[in-house]
Parts: structure tokens; sequence; C-alpha cells
């Protein structure tokens, strides 16, 4: 029986344009692939091992022509809408008091402030969580073991009773060789709201 909840947060709750994004980015920065350097850098960030002035730093040191805005708005390019009626399945769930939520998100600094400042909302959606954890500041990273396993043990939850909702098959993937339920939602053909009848065979 499924007693824990664990959602994404981009692509499950709020649209993410991460094909224009990239294509975004590479224009502005005269690039036709990521080098591996920018790539790496990235992943720190988003686990919380460099700072947001060092993040920006990188950028602004190797692509001068830039300013600080703008490489901010190439990196926030990506985030969209969240569209409320998701806010309102999530409160139902939450009202319900049958299941603990819990909210796993590879994010940081700056994607956040993002969502804080024009997700009128934000503070709702946060509440309905039990715990809410992301990536920059519990310094762990999807889909690395390590992430999953502090949520079990955090929260004194076995794998077998929760349900983890990705839109990335990498995360579901590892998340399941842990023994977690899973659902690698697809953004373009699925709604997180149609959980539990996507998901009817776990309830």
């Amino acid at each position: 029986m499924i007693k824990t909840l664990v959602f994404d947060f981009g692509n499950v709750f709020l649209n993410l344009d991460i094909d224009g994004a990239l294509q975004k980015a590479l224009g502005k920065f005269k690039l036709k692939e990521f080098p591996e350097e920018m790539t790496a850098i990235n992943c720190l960030y988003e686990q919380g091992l460099i700072s947001t002035d060092e993040f920006i730093e990188f950028y602004t040191d190797n692509f001068n022509t830039l300013s600080k805005e703008e490489i901010i708005d190439t990196w926030n390019f990506m985030l969209k809408d969240f569209p409320s009626h998701r806010l309102d399945f999530l409160k139902e769930i939450k009202a319900s008091s049958k299941y603990k939520l819990i909210l796993l998100s590879n994010t940081n600094e700056l994607h956040i402030n993002w969502v804080k400042e024009n997700i009128s909302f934000f503070d709702d959606f946060k509440n309905c969580f039990d715990e809410f954890y992301l990536s920059h500041e519990i310094q762990l990273r999807k889909p690395n073991a390590d992430i999953y396993e502090f949520v079990l043990k955090e929260n004194n939850i076995k794998a077998e009773d929760t349900l983890f909702i990705d839109d990335k098959k990498e995360n579901t993937e590892a998340a399941s060789k842990i023994g977690f339920h899973v659902w690698n939602i697809d953004e373009t053909l699925e709604d997180v709201v149609n959980l539990f009848t996507i998901k009817k065979e776990l309830f």
C-alpha cells in the first residue's frame, strides 16, 4: 500500500521548456554544443556546491560580451507556467490526510527565486508538503542513489510504500533500483492530476 508520494517539481507541477532553453542558450553563447566544463558547473550549482555569485562569475568570465542580467534571463528561460488545477489537486490530497507528501527537486537558487517571484501561490504549494527538498539546499542530486536513501532515512519510510513521480527516466530508474514504485510521467501526454487513474493499480 502506498503511504508516501514523492513528487518532482519541474514538468510535474511547473511547466518547463527545456528544448527551447537549450536552443536559446546555444544561440546566446554562440555554441554548437555545451562543453563538459559548462555542464559540470551547472551540476555543481544545482547541487549547491558553488554559490550563485560563483556560477554567474563563471559565465561572465567565459562570455564577457553578456551582462549578468542576460545570463540570468537565459538560465531562467526554461521556467514557464504553473497551472492552478495542479495546485487544487495537491490540496485535495493534502486534505485527505492519506499520504505523506514530499517534494524532491533538482533545482538551484536562481530558479527557485524566479518561482517565488512569478508564481503567486508558491507558498500555498510549498505548504502542502510535509517535506520540501531542493537539491541545492540538501547538496544531493538526482539520479544519485544517495538522494533517495536520504529521503527514506530522514522520513523513516520504506521504498516499497512510496511512489516517486518524475519526468526524467534516469531519475525514476534510479529510484526503482532502490525499491520505489515509480511513475515516469510524460509531460507531453500526461498530467499529474490523473495520478490515481494512471497508477490506479497502486491504490
